[in-house]
């Protein structure tokens, strides 16, 4: 496989580092050479989490360099949005969880939160494809981080990550009290 370029990005709390985590072991665990960077900015008090994941042979340092990545993975619609703009290249895919967590820049002000439509326009010209998971009914919004993984299982975006190397990476680092009601997460999200 040639190497391959993930960008991760959320609002601080939403579990960019247990999503980064979780694909880095399992990248690992199929068998890929793995570099990854996690960066936060004002993440305590909301601001932007961002993770770097880089797969592959011949890759020697973590950063995703902008117009590179064949993979955004959102855990909020504006995040996904200003990710898949500024990181994704041509033709590269934006995974998304379809939630509203305000981040900073629309608290201040700074920026409108998107609708689907605002999403839809920039991403079109650079035709990026895009792929919204939301679980009905999930018991807590933390987890929407497992409800990606569940749909990347699915999606078969990144070859060798099979389902079930991500739901034995799961059960390896969640703690057992967490475990049970995660993995229905994960399974309501690929199955959908």
């Amino acid at each position: 496989m040639k190497a391959m370029n993930l960008y991760l990005c959320g609002v601080g709390g939403q579990g960019i580092a247990l999503l980064g985590e979780v694909l880095s072991r399992a990248c690992l665990a199929a068998g890929y050479q793995v570099r990854s960077v996690e960066t936060h900015g004002l993440a305590q008090r909301g601001g932007i989490v961002v993770s770097h994941l880089r797969i592959g042979q011949s890759v020697f340092y973590p950063m995703t360099p902008p117009g590179e990545a064949d993979l955004v993975i959102a855990l909020e619609r504006l995040e996904g949005l200003r990710g898949a703009t500024s990181m994704l290249k041509p033709g590269g895919t934006l995974v998304y969880y379809n939630a509203v967590q305000q981040p900073q820049m629309v608290r201040s002000g700074q920026a409108p939160y998107p609708n689907d439509d605002d999403l839809a326009s920039p991403l079109k010209e650079k035709r990026i494809k895009v792929e919204k998971v939301f679980v009905q009914g999930i018991p807590d919004v933390r987890m929407s981080n497992v409800a990606l993984l569940g749909r990347l299982a699915s999606l078969d975006l990144v070859e060798g990550l099979s389902a079930d190397i991500l739901r034995e990476t799961l059960q390896a680092v969640l703690p057992p009290h967490a475990l049970e009601a995660n993995l229905s997460v994960f399974e309501q999200a690929r199955a959908s």
